[in-house]
């Protein structure tokens, strides 16, 4: 792994990262807080990562989605619990309190989606190194 910043997917993370406060802050809703936020914070975390390292893309995502499933396996263990950090707010909203299986789906989606984007700019990239070389 390489040391690369990256100003755009250190923006991209800048800006999702303001995007998670105001849905925690402010979204008491039944359906962007309780799966918007969970696909938007695996992006979260996989641009924070690309914004200082230069990573292969599909090892990076493959990486942030273990790691969510971790974190979500672990509510459904009590680790919250188990670590005492029940009445911790921050604690609370970072890593949630039950384990959900739409969670689950969340991450996974979220983490898609990234791989989509990710591989059709890499075409469009290609393509258009082929036409001016070409």
């Amino acid at each position: 792994m390489k040391y690369q910043f990256n100003k755009y997917y250190f923006l991209l993370a800048a800006l999702l990262f303001n995007a998670e406060v105001l849905i925690a802050g402010f979204m008491h809703d039944s359906f962007i807080r309780p799966y918007g936020g969970d696909f938007l914070v695996v992006i979260l975390v996989y641009s924070a990562i690309k914004a200082f390292f230069k990573t292969d893309v599909r090892i990076t995502a493959l990486g942030v989605l273990i790691f969510s499933y971790v974190v979500e396996v672990g509510l459904y263990f009590h680790l919250i619990d188990k670590l005492g950090w029940r009445n911790s707010v921050l604690a609370r909203n970072l890593l949630g309190t039950t384990f959900r299986w739409e969670d689950i789906l969340a991450y996974t989606l979220g983490m898609a989606m990234v791989v989509m984007v990710e591989e059709g700019l890499a075409a469009r990239k290609r393509t258009r190194t082929q036409i001016t070389n070409g």
